[in-house]
């Protein structure tokens, strides 16, 4: 496989990990931005997603 396609996919993967902790674990008061906003926990599970699978 490609190393761009497992990049990819370990992105996607990740973005998909961020929006389940959002939406279960999130944070209810704001208290915790990593966790409480949607966007900024998707795009940073989504990095280290894609940063995992980049290894090699």
């Amino acid at each position: 496989m490609h190393s761009a396609v497992k990049i990819f996919i370990g992105a996607v993967v990740g973005g998909i990990a961020g929006y389940a902790i959002y939406r279960f674990i999130g944070c209810r008061t704001g208290a915790c931005p990593l966790q409480s906003n949607l966007y900024i926990s998707v795009t940073l599970w989504a990095l280290v997603g894609a940063l995992m699978t980049a290894g090699k």
